[in-house]
């Protein structure tokens, strides 16, 4: 890794005005583009001392190996460049938003003699009016068959439209009233443009002037008994109602605004954008990105309007609701593209709130489904096993992968999970979860140490026994779970690789408690959350896979579900502990029965007050166990308040003692 002094500019060497800079490789290669209001305070900011630095940050500083930068004169010109610049070089180190499929839209190819209606994907084309885009293109072939009863455009390509007019015949949808057959002449070139202007007009939301019109010719022609007309009108009504009601109003002022919501973890980010016209959800479309720049929400949405509106090719609305405001220069851009002043704001209430949460949910599954695809991918898993397998050294695929984790609240609760990882898929039934018993307090290195000698010591005791056998003393909670034979689930198998929450420190421990037990053909390893650095014990340099390695992506997967399910687990416990009741600590009274004691007598209070006898009286509990509960609760009975006999005040001061009973002594 390169020192970031070794190629720092000389003091004052860089302009304090804005500006576009970029980061090269050894090799030349341009590894990241950023933009800066002041290009000193921004580079300046970069030539720190690298552990105070963000670790993605860290990362791209000590990969690069020179820095170069140019001056412009507006922050509007800078945002402009910085998006050339990354459409150019394509840097690793910047967000780069990829579209998750490809999206259908309805076209009208203006820019033709004879108009025609067809569903394009891909870069949009100058002259050509676009709508959408749609999810399907099924959608677009419904709405189109719905509408080319009203507004009979041509649909059929060049080559069949040069045909029809070298014959003198139409094809099947002229004869049927779908296309005003412009290749024989039913219309003019004139009148063919003007149907579809109109169709082009009832697609951007102008709706309500021309349903009005067809309802009014309708009632005239009924007037005149033209009843035939009238019907055709009628239908022709039902038919563009139908082509509406495919796109519901979600906005009653008739809004023309695009709506962006995001979802993002540690690693990745999903983009959400909903398109509405003229009140009316229009289209929609998502992009995933890696998330190897250091960026906020706002950067991200930043980067995402440029990837959006960029090319220049998107209508921009009037609003852009976002989740978090980005620079006001990106504001600026984005009127100077659209030609009059465009709002980029967050919602903060009414329809366009609820449009918005409904936007970010669709983010959320858009995120959800993007990694579950990854997941489940047998190829992509087998080249992550791969990778892993290369990148430790290992002498085959780790197919059994481990992973521990420690989770504690400031030293209490502390608890440990093991999960478990088969062939890159999760092996839910073989989930451990571990209470750390040899100590008090906070120590994560500690804690480790106590539960990879466990697991592994069950390991051992299994190998070793033939037939049935005892749980140690010193079993833990994780000995108490049993499988169906109604004997405890047992550690038979040990993993290829056990990999460690954390860096050095928990590799290390991981390392002397398996050699403490003679253990030497488990291989060890560690990822740490700090830079994503994979520690191998014994070594002073950490393995770094690259950001896109899907053996990096398994790995970051088997440690956050070990903290998912070590999280879950302390929580769980606290809860508990904190909730924990009079009747819990009851010998031999289970969860069932202090049900049944508390709806039977109502409240613990009255519970209380009861007798051994009227105990007995509930379902399930005898005699020996009321007396038990009854010997409990008499032991906890609270201090009765104290009375000032001068005042006649209560004292409710808890240290006072309770007044005694008849025949009790002080």
């Amino acid at each position: 890794m390169a020192d970031p002094s070794t190629y720092r500019p000389a003091p004052g060497a860089i302009p304090l005005l804005p500006g576009v800079y970029k980061f090269r490789d050894t090799h030349g290669r341009v590894i990241y583009v950023g933009k800066a209001k002041s290009l000193r305070q921004r580079l300046s900011s970069y030539f720190q001392d690298v552990a105070n630095l963000h670790p993605r940050t860290a990362t791209m500083v000590t990969t690069a190996a020179s820095v170069e930068w140019t001056v412009v004169s507006t922050e509007v010109e800078a945002l402009q460049l910085e998006y050339s610049w990354i459409k150019e070089f394509d840097p690793r180190f910047n967000v780069k938003y990829r579209d998750d499929k490809s999206y259908p839209e309805l076209a009208v190819t203006l820019n033709e003699e004879f108009p025609r209606v067809q569903v394009m994907r891909g870069a949009h084309k100058k002259g050509v009016r676009y709508f959408g885009p749609y999810g399907h293109a099924w959608a677009i072939r419904e709405t189109v068959d719905l509408m080319l009863r009203v507004f009979p455009v041509r649909t059929c390509s060049n080559g069949v439209f040069k045909r029809a007019q070298q014959v003198g015949r139409p094809c099947l949808l002229g004869y049927i009233g779908k296309c005003a057959a412009p290749c024989v002449g039913k219309v003019t070139a004139a009148e063919h443009r003007e149907l579809a202007e109109e169709f082009c007009d009832f697609m951007a939301g102008r709706t309500g002037n021309y349903l009005r019109r067809l309802e009014l010719q309708m009632q005239d022609a009924a007037a005149e008994m033209e009843y035939e007309k009238a019907a055709r009108l009628r239908d022709d009504l039902g038919a563009l109602r139908r082509a509406m009601e495919k796109n519901a109003v979600v906005l009653g002022d008739g809004t023309d605004a695009d709506l962006l919501a995001l979802a993002e973890d540690e690693l990745e980010a999903a983009v959400q954008i909903f398109h509405v016209r003229g009140g009316r959800v229009r289209g929609q479309r998502g992009w995933v990105t890696d998330k190897v720049e250091d960026v906020d929400t706002a950067g991200l949405v930043e980067h995402a309007l440029q990837q959006l509106y960029g090319a220049g090719t998107e209508q921009v609305p009037r609003e852009v609701l976002v989740p978090a405001v980005p620079e006001e220069a990106v504001r600026e851009w984005l009127t100077g593209l659209r030609g009059a002043q465009v709002d980029v704001r967050v919602p903060q209430r009414g329809d366009k709130k609820d449009l918005m949460e409904t936007v970010q949910r669709n983010a959320q599954q858009a995120l959800a489904l993007h990694k579950t695809k990854r997941a489940s991918d047998l190829t992509t898993r087998s080249r992550a096993l791969q990778e892993i397998a290369d990148a430790l050294e290992l002498d085959s695929v780790p197919l059994r992968i481990e992973c521990f984790d420690i989770s504690h609240l400031q030293g209490e609760d502390v608890v440990a999970s093991m999960v478990v990882f088969e062939d890159g898929l999760a092996r839910k039934s073989e989930y451990r979860r571990f209470q750390i018993k040899g100590f008090e307090g906070q120590d994560d290195v500690r804690s480790m140490h106590e539960v990879i000698t466990r697991r592994f010591r069950r390991y051992l005791q299994e190998r070793e026994q033939t037939g049935e056998w005892a749980v140690p003393e010193e079993a833990g909670e994780e000995e108490a779970l049993t499988d169906e034979t109604g004997r405890p689930k047992r550690f038979a198998y040990p993993p290829q690789l056990l990999v460690v929450d954390g860096g050095q420190p928990q590799v290390a421990a991981a390392q002397r408690a398996l050699a403490e037990l003679g253990i030497d053909d488990v291989a060890v390893c560690g990822l740490a959350k700090r830079l994503e650095e994979v520690w191998l014990p014994g070594q002073d340099d950490p393995v770094v896979l690259p950001r896109s390695s899907e053996g990096l992506y398994l790995l970051q997967r088997v440690r956050d579900e070990a903290h998912r399910f070590a999280i879950t687990y302390q929580r769980a416990k606290r809860a508990k502990r904190l909730t924990a009741g009079e009747l819990d600590s009851v010998p031999g009274l289970g969860e069932t029965r202090r049900r049944a004691l508390l709806k039977h007598f109502g409240s613990l209070k009255k519970l209380r007050a009861a007798t051994v006898d009227e105990l007995c009286e509930v379902p399930g509990i005898g005699r020996r166990t009321a007396e038990t509960v009854a010997a409990a609760l008499a032991s906890r009975t609270p201090a009765a308040f104290a009375v000032n006999t001068a005042t006649g005040e209560i004292i409710e001061d808890s240290t006072t003692t309770a007044v005694p009973r008849s025949g009790e002594e002080t």
